[in-house]
């Protein structure tokens, strides 16, 4: 491959602990990637413990598989090419009875954002594309900004990407495109640029990034994807099962947040009523209500980890009637 997967894993003492993957348990990395987390989760439970790894890239999964061949060959891991959203359908084929240990680590990797051909980047120029799984997904970067109007793209980069300047900038999006399509990464990012005020531009990192993050949420459906993900997790995850999430916006931990907090309620009756008639039974357990966040060595070490946010829930014992 020309382009070799490597990605720094985050929080992973933290992952280690809070997971605690015994030999001989399912483990389920739902964000493969690199397989920084993964090797580390296959040989805890190995050799009789069974590993999966899920991701929607084709060159993720095949060097995970490398990786984990190579660094813990008696592992059993199964490599399943999928988007998590998609979880019920990806390990009823995959035939797995319960899982034990669950991670997501969200957003986009960094191999993903060194190729410049994927379209990520707003330093390197390529496609205006952003796809996780160009085979299976037809909506690009390109298309929103050339097709969308301009309420929703002002709507996506608010919401988003929390940009403040998102109605100059779908302004300014859909006075150029008039000219001619926006079709690569800098082209986007002049427009951007010229959209922002000079003032706000020396201030808060590159001013293209909370854009080029609104369009790869739009683009790869990423908010719709967690919510149905981390719900079927919770279904599948066995007794006693630990369920863990890292986020690195607050929108992404929003949704986690409240899944957990939904699913962790006993009953919701009025507090009038003699007895319960919602029959609403606690699903999970949080192991704690704010987030845990990386070590100041670690953020040092590895930037990326300093936005990131761990949430942690752990499967009580119920039938797991009410996990919508």
């Amino acid at each position: 491959m020309t382009h070799e997967y490597r990605h720094v894993p985050v929080m992973l003492a933290e992952v280690l602990r809070e997971l605690d993957p015994k030999p001989g348990e399912v483990v389920c990395d739902c964000t493969l990637g690199g397989a920084g987390h993964t090797v580390e989760l296959a040989r805890r439970v190995a050799p009789d413990g069974l590993s999966l790894g899920i991701d929607q890239d084709d060159m993720a999964l095949q060097a995970a598989t490398e990786r984990v061949s190579r660094e813990v060959p008696e592992a059993d891991f199964h490599a399943i090419k999928g988007n998590f959203g998609d979880l019920d359908d990806l390990l009823v084929a995959a035939e797995v009875p319960g899982v034990d240990c669950f991670l997501f680590d969200l957003g986009v990797s960094s191999p993903q954002l060194d190729i410049p051909e994927r379209g990520f980047s707003f330093h390197e120029d390529a496609p205006l594309d952003m796809r996780m799984d160009p085979g299976n997904n037809t909506l690009t970067a390109a298309e929103v900004v050339n097709h969308y109007n301009e309420a929703d793209l002002a709507r996506i980069l608010r919401i988003y990407g929390d940009e403040k300047f998102a109605a100059r900038i779908a302004q300014r999006i859909c006075e150029t495109r008039q000219k001619a399509p926006i079709e690569t990464t800098l082209q986007l990012v002049d427009v951007v640029k010229g959209a922002v005020p000079a003032a706000a531009r020396r201030h808060g990192g590159h001013p293209a990034r909370k854009t080029f993050q609104a369009l790869r949420i739009e683009v790869n459906h990423e908010l719709d994807s967690l919510d149905q993900g981390l719900r079927a997790a919770i279904r599948w995850a066995n007794t006693g099962g630990r369920i863990c999430v890292i986020s690195y916006h607050s929108l992404e931990d929003r949704i986690v947040k409240h899944v957990f907090t939904e699913l962790s309620q006993g009953c919701i009756c009025p507090p009038d009523l003699p007895v319960c008639v919602c029959g609403h039974v606690p699903i999970v357990e949080v192991r704690s209500r704010k987030p845990l966040v990386a070590s100041d060595e670690e953020v040092a070490a590895n930037p990326r980890s300093r936005s990131a946010l761990m949430r942690v829930a752990v499967k009580l014992d119920v039938t797991g009637e009410g996990v919508g």
